[in-house]
């Protein structure tokens, strides 16, 4: 997660300076930011790691080959919460985006096509939003605050299931944006599929996977 981040803050940081200082200097300090965020996020901490930290890695790998306990009812009820209050602002944020673009005149440029698609990207990620925030109220409503395996099971269907229309709400927005720029809708195409195959492949597929083989472990472990 940290790569992309680093080159998109190096390309933003460029279109800035190059715009105020022309093209070289815009390119320069482009690589300057990237260069500057990978040394920071990668750089000083693998260097560091030649040095110390190696009895906390053995000791994590030892850990992970010892037989898994269960997590306490209480422990994953927090973990699931937290993962819906992390993931909650992005989603909020993308939606005042999009509320955003539609009284800006540029979106009076696009063509019909874009301008539905929008709609219903924006549609899908209040969906998200809507239910990201449903475990928090059936959590207090439901059940006064208390933890109960029925508040995990729901909670959980609806944590996941909101990563689906938020999802397809990025990638419709991503086939507006693309378009837009290559003035056709063949690209935008190419990059919304794109896009929609990474979520699937890293929100749904690797993570089944992991667990499937995790899982396959622990079964033969225990034999």
């Amino acid at each position: 997660m940290a790569l992309p981040f680093a080159l998109t803050l190096g390309c933003d940081v460029g279109i800035v300076v190059e715009a105020i200082g022309g093209t070289s200097a815009g390119q320069a300090a482009a690589a300057g930011f990237t260069a500057l965020a990978l040394i920071g996020w990668y750089g000083i901490e693998y260097l560091r790691r030649l040095k110390t930290g190696g009895r906390e890695r053995a000791l994590m790998n030892l850990s992970r080959g010892e037989k898994l306990q269960k997590t306490p009812l209480t422990a994953r009820l927090d973990q699931l919460l937290t993962e819906a209050r992390v993931i909650l602002p992005g989603a909020q944020a993308v939606l005042g985006f999009q509320l955003i673009i539609v009284v800006t005149s540029s979106f009076d440029a696009l063509p019909p096509s874009s301008k539905l698609i929008h709609g219903i990207s924006l549609g899908l990620v209040a969906l998200a939003v809507i239910l990201l925030m449903a475990p928090a109220a059936y959590h207090r409503i439901v059940f006064a605050g208390e933890d109960t395996q029925e508040l995990y099971n729901v909670g959980s269907i609806l944590v996941l299931g909101a990563t689906l229309p938020l999802g397809l709400g990025l990638a419709g927005d991503l086939y507006v944006v693309i378009a837009r720029i290559a003035q056709s809708p063949g690209p935008g195409i190419a990059a919304a599929v794109t896009a929609m195959l990474l979520f699937i492949s890293l929100w749904y597929v690797y993570p089944f996977a992991r667990r499937w083989l995790a899982g396959k472990k622990l079964r033969t472990f225990v034999r």
